[in-house]
């Protein structure tokens, strides 16, 4: 291999790939980028829009923004080819030497399609492709992706999960070869801090508990739980529920409530880009997923001191 653990250890031209959006895959990604530039690594985006917790300025840290031309010729915009040859001009005059991918569909296919292009040049980019679960647990049981995702996965120099339970899942899915490596979804600590009494007393002026919901709202969160769970809870404690996210499940989830008795004790908050300033003022953190391959939002609330009920599938007992 052309790379040595040294070489790779040492200062580095990185190129990450994510989905710029708030969900765990994003938020992680972003995190590990800005942490490698701390330590003087020079570390590139490259994605479609600016990464959420990519808000301002961070010293060794770049973003390249993926344009998609929308052509009449074509029905949907073509964005794996266009990821694919941003990829190559960055890696080409960034001097990127290794790239670190987030969810094989598509970034793990559009990366060693970009490899070997680069291979034509004499140029090997080594790709680290890491699976965060629903590449894997949703879009990946589709029949129709099994060889892209199988290939893509294999054709990585290196494979990395974020729970025991996505490797698991994985390996029985997947014909896959490569080894892959657990490591798990983190958070720094120094990010949470102790919480704002005044912010707690605007959502509860009487003493009321305070249960909070993150999420972005999909059908897989079972948002509609948390609610019928918290109407359960306020009939034994004084107590209200803060929703916190956006997502295709939102209009539901609002008329569900509007037809309660409960309305009044149910706060749609919206989305945030950093939430642990409101997960901190939470008594009781409720997360009913039908399924988390990790569950990130449950450990950003236990590092808020909040404790958190779940249901017990993928990486949350993990977690817990």
């Amino acid at each position: 291999h052309p790379y040595s653990p040294q070489k790779i250890l040492a200062r580095n031209n990185i190129g990450i790939v994510c989905y710029p959006t708030n969900g765990g895959s994003g938020v992680r990604a972003t995190e590990l980028g800005i942490g490698l530039a701390k330590k003087a690594h020079q570390v590139h985006f490259i994605t479609y829009r600016r990464p959420a917790r990519l808000g301002h300025f961070h010293e060794n840290v770049f973003y390249h923004e993926v344009t998609n031309e929308d052509y009449p010729l074509f029905e949907y915009p073509p964005y794996d080819t266009a990821l694919a040859s941003k990829l190559v001009d960055v890696i080409r005059y960034e001097k990127i030497e290794i790239l670190h991918v987030h969810y094989a569909i598509p970034h793990a296919a559009v990366a060693y399609m970009a490899k070997k292009i680069l291979l034509q040049e004499g140029r090997y980019i080594p790709v680290v492709t890491t699976l965060h679960g629903t590449d894997i647990t949703l879009v990946g049981k589709d029949s129709s992706f099994e060889p892209v995702i199988t290939f893509a996965i294999n054709e990585s120099d290196a494979v990395t999960a974020v729970s025991e339970d996505l490797k698991k899942e994985t390996y029985k899915h997947f014909h896959i070869k490569k080894e892959i490596n657990v490591v798990p979804n983190f958070i720094c600590l120094k990010d949470f801090k102790e919480p704002d009494m005044d912010l707690k007393k605007s959502f509860a002026p009487n003493g009321e508990k305070i249960v909070i919901h993150v999420s972005n709202f999909r059908k897989v969160k079972r948002v509609q739980d948390v609610v019928k769970v918290f109407s359960k809870i306020k009939d034994e404690v004084s107590s209200v529920l803060l929703l916190v996210g956006d997502g295709p499940e939102r209009h539901h989830i609002e008329e569900m409530c509007r037809q309660s008795k409960d309305c009044d004790r149910i706060k749609f908050i919206g989305k945030m880009k950093e939430t642990e300033k409101i997960q901190a003022i939470a008594d009781l953190f409720l997360l009913t997923s039908e399924f988390e391959s990790f569950g990130l939002a449950a450990l950003e609330s236990m590092a808020s001191k909040v404790p958190v009920i779940s249901t017990n599938k993928g990486g949350l007992p993990e977690v817990m």
